[in-house]
């Protein structure tokens, strides 16, 4: 079996028996799946939308283009809109001093899903810890682990770091709207 890891801003999608693996402190993922299908992908975005920022011009590092691309490739390989199923994680309030990214992050892919009429079955979102996450998307399966607050202060540091390449680089992609 593959392993496939995501970082903040990545997404994958996948028809084979894979597993798509994540950690999450403030960032979210959603692991949106066809089960009748049997294909599903699994995204990783720190921040919900560009507040304003063209989406062509801002690439994967929003929720807005992260859901919009994850989506759009599970169709491409088969999978049905009206089929799909969400299972939500992160928002952890691990960033000192950072407001509520992970509140807003969990509140932007609510209202998407509902947005969209996309039934999201289960979440584990905003508490205090990093997540370990694992998604089989072909079964929908998903494994979560709580991790101590020894590895928050690294999971913390690297969402700092991305943050500030956010503000630094430009990350292009193209978005095709449904």
């Amino acid at each position: 079996m593959n392993f496939i890891k995501l970082l903040p801003g990545d997404y994958y999608v996948t028809h084979k028996n894979e597993t798509i693996m994540t950690i999450l402190g403030s960032c979210v993922s959603a692991c949106i799946y066809d089960p009748i299908k049997n294909v599903g992908g699994m995204n990783h975005f720190m921040l919900p939308d560009g507040e304003g920022a063209s989406l062509i011009n801002e690439g994967a590092r929003y929720g807005s283009f992260a859901m919009e691309n994850t989506i759009n490739e599970i169709i491409k390989v088969g999978g049905v809109k009206s089929n799909l199923l969400v299972k939500v994680f992160g928002g952890a309030r691990i960033i000192e001093g950072n407001g509520s990214v992970g509140m807003r992050n969990i509140k932007f892919v609510e209202n998407y899903l509902k947005l969209e009429k996309i039934k999201l079955i289960s979440s584990c979102v905003g508490d205090i810890y990093p997540l370990k996450v694992k998604f089989y998307p072909v079964t929908g399966k998903v494994l979560v682990k709580k991790l101590e607050s020894l590895q928050k202060s690294s999971v913390s540091q690297r969402e700092q770091v991305y943050s500030k390449q956010l503000k630094s680089k430009n990350i292009e992609g193209d978005i095709e709207l449904f």
